[in-house]
């Protein structure tokens, strides 16, 4: 994602023809590493990582619905004890 964004940048500067692909070379470098470091403060996670936490709440929910389930049953048994 970063690599192919920080090509486009260096595509789309308008250069002279002779040492273009120098000078796109070094501004792809340069803004692959602008880039990177600006989405590290931003503390992002990857597609892979979110879908991993995604998964590991759906099943985090899906016990405490249990669980709760569990309790209820549970509070009305004993009530009717008592």
């Amino acid at each position: 994602m970063v690599s192919d964004l920080a090509k486009k940048l260096a595509a789309a500067v308008p250069g002279s023809t002779s040492g273009v692909g120098t000078m796109r070379a070094d501004l792809e470098r340069n803004f692959r590493g602008l880039l990177d470091s600006a989405f590290e403060r931003m503390e992002l996670v990857t597609r892979e990582e979110f879908d991993v936490q995604r998964k590991v709440l759906e099943r985090t929910r899906e016990k405490l619905t249990a669980l709760e389930a569990q309790v209820a049953a549970m509070e009305k048994e004993s009530g009717q004890r008592g």
